[in-house]
């Protein structure tokens, strides 16, 4: 598997309104192939004949040389153009499903030198982006966006199922009467949006500042889910937090939509069963930093035990102090059966 963070660094480059995509796009238009290679210490033994340019990098210089008929060779941070109407000539043994002369020589070129290959039909007026053993086909704007537009409508219903779940658990906490299906509900809601949102990552690069608007909206409806879901981690699983989400990482997708799975594996419980919760999700909305909640949790067995508790036996963890950290207590858990929804 290609490194992503190095593949979504190499999809901004051919971004809408980046200087190589403006070539890209303008090639299409003209009916025009060309293939870009992108320098590095493996290109040399692969490219024949040519010229040497070693010159500034700018979209119309790229643009004129792509009408002769070989490869053009730039450098990795795209500010010089070294060669231009190169032959590339890469091992022929190695393996290509490609059928044109273009794409073959991009494939293996990128198998061979480890390097990123631009290569623009004329025929079929697409783009291929070849990087080590992968390719991948650059999309239109228009039908990203489409795309992208149809998945935030998902992420949008789910967001509002979890804020629900979250409403309904949180009155549920007061009341002692959480059961393990109720958590494991909150937290399949938040593995299915952070899941769905995973595939907006490389559209988002992919449409550049064209998708901004829809960034903005992607950014909202993710806001406070992963911290929401390692809180209530913290409160109710009997595996440490980074375990505990190794374990719903390696949950496959039909396994997620099972609460009974997720309750196995994380709980190790029979999901009707009722949890207690710690107390950490609720503690961290008050005044209080992350020793004295620790402070708190360890000292009493639960939430339920935290709101019997009177100034003195407080008064051991913070003196003074103590008889108001149970007054905001109390509020807290009045505004919370009032129907405020903590995250």
């Amino acid at each position: 598997m290609y490194n992503d963070k190095t593949f979504i660094d190499f999809l901004k480059k051919v971004s809408p309104g980046a200087p190589l995509r403006t070539v890209i796009d303008d090639l299409i238009k003209a009916e025009l192939g060309a293939l870009i290679v992108f320098d590095n210490p493996e290109i040399q033994p692969i490219i024949k004949g040519g010229f040497r340019i070693n010159s500034r990098f700018t979209a119309q210089r790229i643009f004129e040389l792509c009408k002769m008929d070989g490869a053009i060779i730039v450098s990795p941070d795209l500010k010089r153009i070294l060669y231009s109407n190169v032959l590339l000539a890469p091992d022929s043994s190695i393996s290509t499903n490609e059928t044109g002369t273009r794409h073959m020589a991009g494939e293996r070129t990128a198998k061979q030198a480890n390097t990123f290959v631009i290569a623009v039909s004329e025929r079929r007026k697409k783009t291929t982006l070849y990087y080590q053993n992968h390719k991948y086909i650059l999309r239109s704007s228009d039908g990203i966006l489409r795309d992208v537009s149809s998945t935030l409508q998902v992420l949008e219903k789910q967001r509002e199922l979890f804020d629900d779940l979250l409403s309904k658990l949180n009155i549920l906490e007061m009341s002692e009467l959480v059961s393990v299906s109720d958590v494991c509900k909150v937290i399949q809601r938040a593995e299915i949006i952070v899941k769905t949102s995973e595939t907006l990552k490389k559209d988002f690069t992919e449409l550049g500042k064209e998708g901004n608007i829809m960034n903005m909206r992607y950014k909202e409806l993710l806001r406070g889910i992963e911290r929401t879901e390692e809180k209530i981690i913290r409160d109710y699983s009997n595996f440490s937090l980074n375990k505990t989400q190794t374990l719903l990482s390696n949950i496959n997708v039909e396994g997620l939509l099972d609460l009974d799975t997720i309750s196995r594996i994380i709980f190790e419980k029979n999901i009707e069963e009722t949890i207690p919760t710690r107390g950490f999700r609720f503690l961290s909305h008050l005044p209080l930093n992350e020793k004295e909640i620790s402070d708190i949790v360890n000292r009493f067995s639960s939430l339920a035990e935290i709101f019997k508790t009177t100034p003195e036996h407080l008064g051991e963890l913070f003196g003074a102090r103590a008889e108001n950290i149970i007054k905001e207590i109390e509020n807290l858990r009045e505004q919370i059966l009032s129907g405020k929804v903590l995250t």
